[in-house]
């Protein structure tokens, strides 16, 4: 069987292929759950995500014009830290991380089909799963030009929602005095804002698909710079735009916030909201699936787990066991588990592997300076990206054991 995957992926699509995955990842779903723990400062937990998000960010950008593989966390850490078995690690959390992101859009998924159909969570959820798999062992021209076509779809949505909330929005000025936290207090915000920034992930999985983009020293960085700012614009634009509209408690207590908001500005039943929300988490689990399908494929090859993952189908030009066995796990786990537990989870492990790419950056940056035409950054950023990792780790475990009241 052939050992190559294919390069087909242009600018446009791989940026359609990162806001896909991170706009369907979190903030159809999220949105109430944050709102919920932040009351109306929820646009400043998202604020804080963003920032959380973009140190890592740019040393992704320049850690995907260096190394630019498969399994690419993997990949970075190996060759930053010279520390074979703890990029194997990484890989191996990455997988797991995707894995969870998808259960965890697909159980998004179960929760806006439940307001137009009476299906039950789990079976919606894996069934989702099921699809999303097969499309994307079908190929990935074919997968991600998809995805690109409902990325479009879901960001008119967005935009939809933000629009028929621009009459609160004007609001605003008189409204400030609203602008408290909700019942948990500053602390509150702050954990909504570990909680939104599962929202913002997405821009790391683009790296993993860098075996299969055209020119990908220069598209690859770019692609997640632009990535980053379409989705700070949008949520921070929304986040305003639903707590004005809607009180955050009663957002906190909703499985479809947004169909919610667009119920109480125009009086119908939001199906047109509903059907978009149902193809941005279809798109969300499709992305985590090739993402994580390619990580177990990298390593393979790569020689570090078993060389069945990265056997190519001649057809499709895909790794069809690696497809499977992601695909059969994040079944498992979207039966298994709810919305915000998958959500905290992803955001953890992930946090765990920004710290390792950081750090790996870090080692690569006192070694050498970034090839020509490499997007690079200082070393401060690498450095700060490690530093908000480990401390949004230590306050989530801190937050864990505070007593009660």
């Amino acid at each position: 069987m052939s050992s190559e995957l294919r390069r087909s992926l242009s600018l446009p699509v791989l940026v359609l292929y990162g806001v896909g995955t991170t706009v369907g990842a979190g903030i159809y779903a999220l949105t109430g759950k944050v709102a919920g723990m932040a009351g109306m400062l929820a646009p400043v937990s998202f604020a804080l995500a963003s920032a959380l998000a973009a140190f890592t960010a740019f040393s992704f950008a320049e850690l995907g014009g260096r190394l630019p593989h498969s399994a690419g966390e993997a990949v970075y850490v190996r060759e930053g830290l010279r520390a074979p078995l703890l990029g194997l690690i990484v890989g191996l959390l990455v997988v797991l991380s995707g894995s969870v992101s998808a259960a965890t859009i697909s159980n998004g998924f179960a929760g806006y089909l439940g307001e137009l159909l009476p299906v039950s969570r789990a079976s919606a959820a894996v069934g989702i799963v099921i699809a999303m798999g097969l499309l994307t062992a079908w190929g990935v021209r074919e997968s991600v030009g998809v995805a690109a076509v409902i990325t479009l779809i879901e960001v008119g949505g967005l935009l939809v929602v933000i629009g028929a909330a621009s009459g609160h929005l004007i609001e605003l000025p008189s409204r400030l005095h609203e602008l408290t936290p909700g019942s948990a207090g500053w602390p509150g915000v702050f954990s909504a804002s570990l909680l939104a920034f599962y929202a913002f992930l997405g821009f790391e999985d683009m790296v993993n698909v860098a075996e299969e983009v055209k020119d990908v020293r220069r598209t690859l960085p770019r692609a997640i710079l632009w990535t980053l700012a379409i989705t700070v614009a949008l949520y921070l634009a929304l986040s305003i735009s639903c707590v004005l509209v809607v009180p955050p408690e009663e957002l906190g207590g909703s499985d479809a916030p947004l169909a919610l908001v667009i119920e109480r500005v125009t009086g119908r039943t939001p199906v047109g909201i509903s059907l978009v929300a149902l193809l941005a988490m279809m798109n969300g689990a499709l992305v985590q699936i090739i993402m994580a399908s390619r990580v177990l494929y990298g390593l393979s090859r790569d020689g570090q787990i078993l060389a069945a993952f990265a056997r190519v189908d001649p057809r499709t030009r895909t790794p069809l066991l690696a497809t499977a066995v992601v695909t059969a796990f994040v079944a498992l786990l979207a039966a298994g588990f709810e919305l915000a537990a998958l959500a905290e989870a992803a955001a953890l492990i992930t946090l765990v592997v920004f710290a390792g790419v950081n750090l790996a950056l870090v080692g690569l940056k006192r070694r050498s300076d970034p090839p020509e035409g490499v997007i690079g950054c200082p070393l401060w950023v690498p450095c700060c990206g490690f530093a908000v990792s480990v401390g949004a780790l230590l306050w989530r475990f801190l937050d864990a054991i505070r007593p009660a009241g």
